[in-house]
């Protein structure tokens, strides 16, 4: 996040970002403020470059890798928030803390969905190759096979077990979360707060979607109302309403599935399959495009996968590292106070 040139002149032209969260009369430093807005200006950046150029990128690899690049971008920013706000965790009130250890359970929990659902897809990359193989070999014993091998890719998709049909508790249990907690007589407390909704309804909406695409159902989608005052509201809105639409008009157009790379894919298969079926005389080039578009198509699936599964797993580390040092400093904290007190105390964590 970049560092305040000149703190001393709170001018902003959306506002102030405090407005909504502090009593009326209430005095916050200039230092403050320009904190949270920079912090929430950065969000509404990046919600910007998240929305699609055109329905064919919502729910793209590329697209998701970008997704899940911004929620780790989020995460990061408000890491650098709280040690650039000097808000010590002794500081934090309890519930806060209970809070945000219970969130980040969750949140470890839907990566590893996420990661199994891509590991599953990742499968059917030697399904693919083998299908390849025998579509482009002049073997008359491997052109016989082929239709099986197409057949096999088909059921490899069809058959997938999704982990993230377990995993409602977890996404309700995040939007519940999204109430802000009363804060009094912190000003550093009301801006973590304030920021941290911001994260929550960000990584609710990411999760939501990636739920919706692995699942096949757009009952997934949990729409969020943001007040106005936030200042990445817009940005938001404008997001969520767009994504969510078009998830919806796939699905109820009949698509087996709403994963771009994984319906192109579909798409070449269920054609070769078709053509060798029938009448090969009258369409040999065809053919020949097809296989050629089936082979870009498999590469351009499994770099995607590749891809995703590295951006998941590292916002999976993030997470826990975050959580990790949370813990940490807690610890700390409270062994000095134990100390101090001239005895020694532990907290279950």
């Amino acid at each position: 996040m970049s560092k305040p040139q000149e703190p001393h002149r709170p001018f902003f032209p959306f506002g102030n970002p405090f407005r909504a969260i502090s009593p009326k009369g209430a005095k916050v430093s200039s230092r403050l403020v320009f904190l949270l807005a920079t912090f929430e200006d950065s969000l509404a950046e990046r919600l910007k470059k998240l929305t699609p150029k055109s329905e064919n990128d919502i729910l793209s690899f590329s697209w998701m890798e970008l997704a899940m690049k911004l929620l780790r971008e989020t995460h990061n920013n408000v890491k650098t928030l709280i040690e650039e706000l000097g808000f010590p965790v002794s500081e934090w009130d309890e519930k806060w803390l209970d809070e945000y250890l219970n969130i980040s359970v969750k949140l470890l929990d839907i990566c590893n969905d996420f990661s199994s659902e891509l590991s599953q897809l990742n499968q059917g990359h030697l399904i693919l190759r083998c299908a390849l193989h025998n579509l482009e070999s002049t073997s008359s014993n491997q052109s016989v096979r082929a239709p099986s091998s197409l057949d096999a890719w088909n059921q490899h998709i069809s058959s997938r077990t999704s982990r993230v049909d377990s995993g409602s508790p977890i996404l309700d249990g995040l939007k519940e979360s999204l109430d802000l907690p009363k804060v009094k007589n912190s000003s550093k407390g009301k801006v973590l707060m304030h920021a941290l909704y911001g994260v929550k309804v960000v990584t609710l909406f990411i999760c939501s979607v990636f739920a919706s695409s692995f699942s096949g159902s757009s009952e997934w989608l949990l729409p969020t109302n943001v007040p106005d005052s936030f200042r990445w509201a817009s940005a938001f809105t404008e997001l969520q309403k767009y994504v969510n639409m078009e998830i919806k008009k796939i699905y109820s157009s009949g698509r087996f599935t709403a994963l771009r790379d994984v319906d192109a894919v579909n798409e070449r298969v269920k054609k070769l399959h078709s053509m060798i079926q029938g009448n090969m005389d009258d369409c040999k080039e065809e053919f020949q495009n097809l296989i050629v578009e089936l082979r870009r198509e498999a590469e351009n699936l499994t770099q995607g996968v590749d891809h995703l599964t590295k951006q998941v797993d590292e916002f999976f580390h993030i997470v826990l590292s975050g959580r990790d040092e949370l813990l940490s400093n807690l610890r700390a904290s409270e062994t000095v106070f134990a100390q101090g007190m001239g005895g020694l105390c532990t907290r279950q964590l």
